[in-house]
């Protein structure tokens, strides 16, 4: 992808951020891997909703920057996945607020309720706290990044990446989209999961279709990993129940609705 392109990509990709209410202010931030050393990024303090293309900043893989502009102050999340994971050209960090509740409410996106999700996204664990901007949330960050596609960070907001940038936003918008649902389910009464065979035959499916690889494979073994290590130490729900009533969930989401 030439540069012209990618600053392109990026702003357009900053408004539907904002436009879908992901970001607001200064919040989030989204890169470009344009090379093996060359980094493009939005700058630091600017509305993802009015960037230009001449705001995009550009570093390389250290963070040392190679233009005039100054990228964001949590660029090392997204050059920690470049560098663990060759495979991701592109990184979407923002608080989409369905998925950001359960990221504050200490709740994994983890329950195999929906078909597509397990083909297209699979498992999305919880991390540990950590200060934004800071190693603490880096370090919390790299027992998972390898592993999945996409990531809650504890009290913080989500972030997800992919072989490009469309992929890396349609994976961020699937994590809301199913929280979103999730949150509803639970109001109604509770998600039912699909079963454990129907879950088998879903992961052999986007496994041959090279939607995921084997090493995603968290819902398949009834939330046991492929070392039989339990999912609630692997960033996943203890027991994936919320403390709240079904009319406060109810009214929670009345209020959500208004503010949107």
């Amino acid at each position: 992808m030439e540069e012209s392109q990618a600053r392109k990509l990026i702003v357009e990709v900053g408004k539907l951020l904002y436009e879908r209410s992901y970001v607001v202010s200064s919040d989030g931030n989204v890169s470009i891997r344009l090379d093996e050393n060359c980094v493009l990024a939005t700058p630091t303090m600017t509305c993802k909703g009015r960037m230009t293309e001449d705001c995009v900043a550009i570093t390389d893989m250290d963070g040392k920057a190679l233009n005039d502009k100054k990228a964001s102050s949590e660029l090392a999340m997204h050059l920690l996945i470049y560098k663990m994971r060759p495979d991701i050209k592109a990184v979407c960090h923002a608080h989409p607020p369905h998925g950001t509740a359960f990221a504050v409410a200490g709740l994994a996106i983890d329950a195999p309720i929906l078909s597509e999700v397990i083909l297209t996204l699979g498992c999305v664990p919880l991390t540990g706290y950590g200060t934004p901007s800071t190693n603490e949330l880096t370090d919390a960050m790299k027992p998972f990044v390898e592993h999945h596609n996409a990531l809650l960070m504890a009290n913080h907001g989500a972030v997800a990446y992919g072989t490009d940038l469309w992929q890396a936003f349609d994976r961020l918008e699937t994590l809301e989209h199913t929280a979103k649902i999730a949150i509803l389910s639970r109001a109604l009464g509770g998600a039912n999961d699909l079963p454990k065979d129907a879950i088998s035959k879903l992961i052999n499916i986007r496994e041959k279709a090279g939607y995921l690889t084997e090493k995603a494979r968290c819902q398949a073994c009834g939330y046991l990993d492929d070392a039989g290590i339990s999912c609630d130490a692997n960033g996943h729900s203890e027991n994936g129940k919320i403390s709240l009533s079904r009319e406060e969930l109810i009214e929670l989401l009345a209020q959500a609705a208004n503010v949107g």
